[in-house]
């Protein structure tokens, strides 16, 4: 069987048995290399849809049972760490995961976390108007406003269609506008004869 095919043939594969539910959830803490709050884990592995509900429910029980993940406190919030031994026994058992799975489900957590960090970094809101709405963009940075601005939308559909666009990719989007005010120039007045 060629690479391609292969790997076309465990992206078709279900998660069926939950001992490997259970390495992967350890594999994922373990790359992440930081605490997860149980919402956090749910959303990346079941609302992803890279997990059957009934099997992290399961392997989660399981794993804080048996003491693989341990439930601690990070700033007034429950999270989910990996113990030692499952630090351990990972890079023993991951070969056991295809890595279609495993890249997967780290490619959704650290898309979920960037998202997170956008959304902490960018606020967006929508001031109503008499004839349509004003998109307020703020962009912080530890607490300060690197932009404060507001862009019309006629309507709220294109208001949200405006705040959709800007937090697909907040930094390019402020880098753009850095250098349309940094390159502006002058405009030039053509005389003719």
């Amino acid at each position: 069987m060629d690479s391609i095919s292969k790997v076309s043939a465990d992206y078709s594969l279900e998660l069926k048995d939950l001992h490997t539910v259970k390495i992967l959830l350890c594999y994922l803490l373990k790359k992440l290399d930081r605490p997860v709050t149980p919402e956090q884990l749910y959303e990346i592995a079941v609302g992803n849809e890279i997990i059957n509900y009934f099997f992290y429910t399961e392997a989660v029980d399981e794993l804080v049972k048996n003491k693989t993940f341990l439930k601690e406190i990070h700033n007034g919030e429950e999270v989910f760490v990996l113990a030692e031994k499952g630090k351990y026994s990972i890079d023993e058992f991951r070969q056991y995961v295809p890595k279609s799975f495993r890249d997967k489900l780290l490619t959704c957590a650290l898309r979920y976390f960037a998202k997170l960090k956008r959304e902490n970094e960018v606020k967006c809101e929508f001031i109503e108007l008499e004839k349509g709405y004003y998109v307020r963009c703020r962009i912080l940075d530890i607490g300060d406003d690197l932009l404060d601005m507001k862009i019309f939308a006629p309507d709220l559909e294109q208001a949200k269609l405006i705040r959709d666009k800007i937090m697909l990719n907040p930094t390019d989007f402020y880098s753009k506008i850095m250098g349309f005010a940094l390159f502006n120039t002058e405009e030039e007045i053509m005389v003719d004869d």
